[in-house]
């Protein structure tokens, strides 16, 4: 019976090959996690952002002239941006303007400062967008 060296035993032996792909595997497995997680968070943002605008647009309906119409909004987006997802009410602004285009309609627009979203901290080398995330809603004055 031929007797094998140590060195040839060990270069065959499989038994930490697991613990060595997973060291390889690992730090990109969670890259992408960070990576999805904080675009998550940011279209999370962004989805209240809209929804936001959407609803400040119906209660802009009831406006008879702009200044009211941008009470209203601005009274709505205080009062109700903390109940949408990843919003905060300090950071929202809200905003009513003539559409330059038609008259007969009227803009509202909605920014949220994204800075204040945790995902700027999660993982700073992931290109993330914009700071400010801004939607707008477009309706038509006196709801026809």
């Amino acid at each position: 019976m031929k007797r094998r060296s140590v060195s040839h035993k060990f270069a065959r032996s499989a038994d930490g090959a697991t613990a060595v792909e997973f060291a390889m595997i690992a730090p990109v497995f969670v890259a992408f996690m960070l990576g999805m997680a904080a675009y998550g968070i940011y279209f999370g943002a962004a989805h209240s952002v809209q929804q936001l605008s959407a609803d400040a647009a119906r209660v802009a309906l009831a406006g008879m002239n702009e200044t009211e119409r941008r009470n209203l909004v601005q009274d709505y987006v205080k009062k109700n941006s903390e109940d949408y997802l990843f919003l905060r009410t300090d950071a929202v602004t809200a905003n009513v303007s003539a559409n330059a285009t038609d008259p007969s309609q009227s803009n509202v627009t909605v920014s949220y400062d994204a800075r204040l979203l945790p995902v700027w901290n999660l993982y700073p080398p992931l290109p993330l967008p914009g700071q400010t995330i801004s939607r707008t809603s477009t309706i038509r004055i006196g709801g026809i």
